[in-house]
């Protein structure tokens, strides 16, 4: 999908800037296979990137202005260097207030604004560019757009202007972006996966450490796809709710005295008694999710490992029961279609994403991903929901230059 994407994004130069790009630069969104709400947590996640991407095609431009046209949107924002160095916030007042701090460049714009921000803040002196951006990457749906986003713009500025910035240190600026600027206080999981993964494998990270392992994740071979379905369901106060959940998990950590919730292991031995400790039942209920939800993503790496995908399916169905039951970010529609993709033969299912809409991942045999699809499509249609979009997904490589 990207050859039509990046012909898009280089139609879009040339239209509004009147000459060809320098180059184009592409990013994949994300599925999480799963690990939800784990990353801020310091918790484990196990992502792989999707075939879909953003594209941008770039060029430099004159002094520190840059240029940004979105096929989306149809628009062009411009903005300069003085207008953005004071817009930003910490990570740490971002999380506080549950908002973003005032920003000059707004709505799609700040996302592309607070790479240079994050840049600048950072000690790079960033190049001025003209930017145009085309994207496959489903909106809306759980698929961490804005990360494809930021991800593709970051890596055309760093190589526009040959700046020293090692892959392993651009997930946490292009976050930083997200939480300081954009003001959205995700986890540094998405932009992870959208820089770091490789193609026919899954992003085994450990959010303390940043450590990665790249783990198979071969389905093809295996006659497996994974069918996700874009239940088109309307994201309901995500972002207020996705706050809410990282401040009662911070708020649960401080009582039980640990730096975060990674720390509690899932044993009886030690989650029984954490969870005896917290007189707030939903409180006892976030802690139960994030500390399963860590085991669930080791167990699962560990059959990947030893080449038994099939046998992850009952971790991902528990993963869903956890989220619906204990995190409480799930909706009726992607409830309706994991049930349906069980009963029409998934060997697992769960919704992947910060929740409250959004997509549904399941593990079906290859030959069956157009049936399972169909009865997700039965089944939604029975409750008067969207009619749902489904497509099958293989694991595809990080941001690069095209």
């Amino acid at each position: 999908m990207t050859g039509p994407v990046a012909a898009r994004a280089t139609a879009g130069f040339l239209s509004e800037y009147g000459h060809q790009p320098a180059g184009r630069w592409a990013a994949p969104g994300r599925v999480n296979l799963i690990g939800e709400h784990t990353d801020y947590n310091d918790g484990f996640v196990l992502p792989f990137a999707l075939p879909q991407r953003t594209v941008v095609a770039a060029a430099p431009n004159t002094g520190q202005e840059w240029s940004v046209w979105s096929e989306q949107s149809g628009e062009r924002i411009s903005f300069a260097a003085a207008e953005i160095t004071a817009a930003g916030g910490t990570a740490a007042e971002i999380t506080a207030t549950g908002a973003g701090l005032p920003s000059r460049v707004t709505g799609w714009g700040a996302y592309v604004a607070g790479v240079v921000w994050a840049l600048v803040e950072a000690g790079f002196r960033v190049p001025g560019a003209r930017l145009a951006i085309a994207s496959d990457v489903p909106l809306g749906a759980g698929l961490s757009s804005s990360a494809a986003l930021e991800s593709a713009v970051l890596t055309a500025l760093v190589d526009l202007g040959g700046l020293d910035l090692p892959i392993d240190e651009r997930p946490g600026l292009a976050q930083r972006a997200e939480n300081g600027y954009a003001g959205i206080p995700c986890g540094i999981m998405d932009q992870s996966a959208s820089i770091r993964c490789r193609a026919g494998h899954a992003l085994f990270l450990d959010c303390r450490s940043l450590a990665v392992e790249h783990i198979p994740f071969d389905l093809a071979s295996a006659g497996l796809a994974i069918l996700v379905t874009d239940t088109r369901a309307p994201h309901r106060h995500v972002t207020g709710e996705y706050a809410a959940r990282r401040t009662a998990c911070e708020t649960a950590a401080g009582a039980l005295g640990v730096p975060a919730l990674r720390d509690v292991l899932s044993d009886a031995a030690s989650l029984d008694p954490a969870l005896a400790r917290l007189t707030d039942p939903l409180l006892r209920r976030r802690v139960r999710h994030v500390v399963t939800e860590n085991q669930r993503v080791l167990d699962t790496v560990k059959l990947l490992r030893a080449g038994q995908p099939t046998r992850i399916g009952p971790l991902l169905t528990a993963s869903h029961a956890s989220m619906r039951d204990d995190f409480e970010i799930t909706v009726p529609e992607v409830d309706t279609a994991v049930e349906a993709a069980l009963a029409a033969g998934a060997y697992g299912a769960r919704m992947t994403g910060g929740g409250f809409g959004g997509c549904v991942l399941a593990l079906v045999d290859a030959d069956a991903a157009e049936r399972v699809a169909a009865s997700v499509a039965d089944a939604c249609a029975a409750h008067g929901f969207t009619p749902p979009v489904s497509f099958t997904a293989l694991p595809g490589p990080g941001a690069t230059r095209l």
